[in-house]
């Protein structure tokens, strides 16, 4: 089975993680500031703070900037069920926006009518890599005195209009994830970017249990001493992890430049099929491809399926991305049941994602254009 998203892990990604496992630390120690530094260097954000994974960094970004019980934050039903349910934890309520029908990324337009005097953020998620557009929605929370944070786990090396994402020019904060499908991999993990060094501070103690070591309410008894200043979590990155990471991200630019040629070829090889459409890159973004979605056309949409059914069947991991988060069970229980978003049940209704990759190889990538002739084929259509 070809997979739809996988790690790429090499000798150097391996030895970075054996000369830490052999050091005095394996967590807590000097790894995890490396990666920190490196991370928000790339992305050009002042500070960085990494958590044990993308859902706990999500966590932390809402906590940090504010979000707490009753507020209400907008964002789109087409993502990870992390996104809505990290502000469910805080006692907020996700407030779903339209989605834009070519890249199913949230509406920009579909926004500003959902605003009411309890709407505390705003929370775009970049699907499958490409970005939102960003100067619009962070034109709208201006308006409002909303914050904007950024869910980036599908976008780390894409750009937005020259800039990276990550580099929180037009947010509060920015999270991405580390799982074995994103771009690079600790195994588990996550990052909060941000420019605002107080929500820099809250994300420290957020991740470590409340705990404060250096900067005291009260006065110090002892060498041994700290104070518990809010409330927290062990959300740890451990040095293993980070270590990976920092090999990892050596890489990175090279990993984007294999998705995005892996994207170069399907799109010259399905650009004149009948019975889907392909992603665009709008002319703001640079694409990081995390996903490659295709969105069935009418003629075959009712047979999504059977198509997919028969993809997995011959070989080819596809999968579907998402299904609308308000559809789920436990968010009908929670009062979702007349969410209007046409658009975003039209895109789920269409999309699949094909695999993308840099492991792929030239020979996978041909048996997955077979592949797919051969499906549409069977239909006769």
């Amino acid at each position: 089975m070809i997979s739809y998203g996988r790690q790429w892990i090499d000798e150097e990604d391996i030895k970075a993680v054996v000369e830490v496992l052999k050091s005095d630390f394996i967590t807590q120690g000097p790894k995890v500031k490396e990666f920190e530094e490196k991370l928000a260097k790339y992305c050009g954000a002042k500070y960085c703070v990494v958590f044990n994974s993308g859902t706990s960094a999500l966590l932390g970004a809402y906590f940090a900037c504010g979000i707490s019980e009753g507020d209400e934050v907008i964002t789109t039903p087409i993502t990870f069920v992390a996104t809505t349910n990290m502000l469910l934890v805080l006692g907020a309520r996700p407030v779903f926006a339209d989605v834009e029908e070519d890249t199913g990324n949230i509406d920009p337009n579909s926004i500003e009518d959902l605003i009411t005097e309890k709407t505390k953020a705003i929370v775009p998620v970049h699907y499958g890599g490409h970005p939102v557009d960003l100067e619009v929605i962070r034109s709208i929370a201006n308006r409002y005195e909303l914050k904007v944070i950024e869910d980036a786990c599908h976008a780390l090396g894409a750009k937005y209009k020259g800039s990276k994402i990550g580099s929180c020019k037009y947010s509060d904060a920015t999270v991405f994830s580390f799982h074995p499908v994103k771009h690079i991999t600790t195994g588990e993990g996550g990052a909060v970017l941000t420019n605002d060094e107080e929500i820099y501070k809250k994300l420290l103690l957020f991740r470590n249990h409340g705990i404060n070591r250096d900067k005291f309410v009260n006065k110090s008894e002892g060498p041994w001493y700290y104070e518990v200043q809010m409330v927290g979590f062990n959300f740890r990155l451990t040095d293993i992890q980070a270590s990976l990471g920092i090999s990892q991200l050596r890489k990175l630019d090279r990993f984007i430049n294999k998705r995005r040629y892996i994207a170069s070829f399907y799109a010259e090889n399905l650009k004149s099929n009948p019975f889907f459409y392909i992603p665009e890159e709008k002319n703001y973004a640079f694409h990081s491809y995390h996903l490659y979605p295709i969105r069935l056309k009418d003629s075959v949409v009712r047979w999504k399926r059977e198509i997919v059914k028969s993809l997995l069947n011959k070989g080819v991991g596809v999968q579907v991305h998402y299904i609308p988060v308000y559809r789920h069970p436990f968010y009908r229980e929670l009062g979702y049941n007349n969410v209007n978003c046409p658009k975003a049940e039209d895109f789920y209704k269409r999309v699949f994602t094909l695999p993308i990759h840099p492991s792929l190889k030239e020979e996978e990538l041909n048996f997955i254009l077979e592949a797919l002739h051969r499906v549409f084929e069977e239909l006769e259509v």
